[in-house]
């Protein structure tokens, strides 16, 4: 490995959070963009050729050297993970539409979860997951939600454009149907539809 990737790969793992290629560059002053993304490609293949326990991800517009999902639940046995505390059901569903809808109103929301979403709103921005963007050009000008680097931290994401579409979540929730082998199979199939 090179200086740089040496550099990159102590700075990645201080840091708590992903780190942007700008901010990494602020290491070297001499390292240009394309030096970082190379000196980060030299690294991300070092620690997949050597088979590490870590690798570098690409998450939230930044880079971060996490362990690999293969030894994920290994690590959650042993309690050696920090957890945050789960997100209600509430939460997820309003964390939703502001992900899919951004930059999205309180009133909108509401609209689409037919119930009162300021409790919640207030919830997700004292966690960090939201924030607000803007305000509309509406009637009392209200305040405008979207989400911040952290959501897509939380799930893993590089950025917005990888959330699923709305077609694929579709057939994702669509309950499992046992296949038919038989005749015999199909009709017992359809007396327990029944």
């Amino acid at each position: 490995m090179n200086p740089l990737s040496q550099l990159l790969e102590a700075a990645l793992f201080a840091a708590a959070r992903p780190v942007t290629v700008e901010e990494l560059a602020t290491l070297d002053s001499d390292a240009s963009l394309d030096d970082i993304r190379q000196a980060l490609d030299q690294l991300r293949e070092h620690y997949d050729f050597d088979g590490h326990g870590v690798e570098v991800v690409e998450l939230a517009g930044g880079y971060q050297i996490l362990s690999r999902p293969a030894f994920a639940a290994a690590i959650e046995r042993a309690q050696l993970n920090q957890r945050q505390p789960k997100l209600t059901s509430a939460m997820l569903e309003t964390l939703a539409t502001i992900a899919y809808r951004q930059p999205v109103g309180r009133a909108e929301i509401e609209e689409i979860r037919g119930v009162s979403a300021s409790g919640v709103l207030r919830s997700l921005q004292e966690r960090g997951l939201i924030e607000v963007t803007g305000r509309s050009e509406g009637l009392g000008r209200p305040l405008l939600y979207g989400t911040t680097p952290l959501f897509l931290e939380l799930l893993g994401l590089p950025d917005l454009q990888n959330l699923p579409r709305a077609d694929e979540l579709s057939i994702a929730l669509q309950p499992p149907r046992p296949e038919a082998t038989g005749p015999d199979d199909a009709a017992a199939y359809v007396a327990a539809d029944r």
